[in-house]
């Protein structure tokens, strides 16, 4: 699957861009000044997508790809 094949089942499931879903990563703490505070590891944020979204481990990365920088 592709990545934005990812990116376009994780809008149909939950109805959230990645652009919602860092806005909600930014409340949840994750981000300062826009970025990634790096003192937050992935598996932080697999969890929060998991539990929060019911999202699987490959859609959450997808997501976390997308905090990273992949467009």
């Amino acid at each position: 699957m592709s990545f934005q094949a990812y990116i376009n089942n994780i809008k149909l499931k939950t109805g959230k861009s990645p652009s919602e879903f860092k806005k909600l990563a930014e409340k949840k703490g994750f981000f300062e000044k826009g970025s990634l505070k790096p003192t937050v590891k992935a598996g932080e944020i697999i969890k929060w997508l998991k539990e929060d979204f019911d999202l699987g481990h490959g859609h959450a990365m997808a997501i976390y790809a997308t905090f990273k920088g992949r467009k």
